[in-house]
């Protein structure tokens, strides 16, 4: 059971100038109180505006914070990869860095790991505007439908996971959209809980509806593939201290007593 592990947040950011500062203090706000250790880690995934410095400024004002950054933008997927490779924590939490996910809901995530291998927050009163929340629902309900799955938001970043959950998972562009799919494909078990969801404050979405809409037509059709001719050999196993039927039916004929045998005494 995980209990008060040494927890990871994973934050890619792109071109979220004026939104790092509030961010951070909110981080160690709402994990000033937690027993393990700690780590607050930035991805920037190639900003062109004020990021950079106002996250060298974080990492200087608190220790906890630490910075990668993307020579160029290589998308949300390659972000939150790299931050995976990186994070030191038992416990691993990936959060938007547009303040519209609740430093606060953190803990309880956490928390919830000593019963689930992965949670993924549900953004009930989801603070965008009508025509993207209907997207996303219709995309959600698409994904769902062709992959078989019954992930409620899989749009929300929130989400916390044991750290084997992400061990030696290989993600592609938009893959990230699907994580609760490809670990459950895996055999690990995954819980869905609200989340509170914030209106954006500083700055604009950085990935288009349609764009998304696009390439995840194609990517729920892999994930499906994925899942459809994923090799799972491991309940196949036999484990070697048990021996085969044919053994045992070997093992029999040699001692079992022949009639002569049988005769004699």
């Amino acid at each position: 059971m995980m209990r008060d592990p040494s927890l990871s947040v994973v934050i890619p950011v792109y071109n979220e100038a004026g939104n790092i500062p509030p961010l951070a203090e909110q981080l160690g706000r709402a994990l000033a109180g937690w027993p393990g250790r700690v780590e607050f880690l930035f991805v920037d995934d190639g900003s062109r505006d004020g990021t950079p410095e106002e996250l060298r400024a974080a990492e200087s004002a608190d220790s906890r914070v630490r910075v990668v950054r993307f020579k160029r933008n290589l998308g949300q997927t390659a972000a939150l990869a790299a931050g995976f490779s990186l994070a030191k924590g038992d416990a691993i939490v990936t959060l938007d860095g547009d303040l519209q996910n609740d430093p606060a809901d953190i803990p309880r995530l956490v928390r919830m790991l000593a019963e689930w291998d992965a949670v993924c927050g549900i953004r009930l009163r989801r603070q965008d505007g009508g025509w993207k929340r209907f997207s996303s629902r219709i995309a959600n309900a698409f994904r769902n439908w062709v992959t078989g799955d019954d992930t409620v938001d899989t749009g929300c970043t929130l989400k916390a996971f044991r750290r084997e959950c992400l061990a030696g998972l290989e993600l592609y562009q938009g893959m990230h959209r699907f994580l609760p799919t490809l670990i459950k494909m895996r055999g690990f078990r995954v819980a869905q809980v609200p989340v509170n969801h914030r209106p954006r404050v500083h700055g604009n979405t950085k990935y288009g509806t349609w764009g998304r809409m696009v390439k995840g037509l194609a990517d729920v059709y892999a994930v499906r593939w994925m899942k459809k001719n994923r090799i799972n050999f491991q309940s196949e196993l036999v484990d070697p201290a048990v021996p085969c039927p044919a053994d045992r039916q070997s093992s029999d004929r040699l001692e079992k007593p022949s009639l002569t045998e049988l005769l004699r005494h």
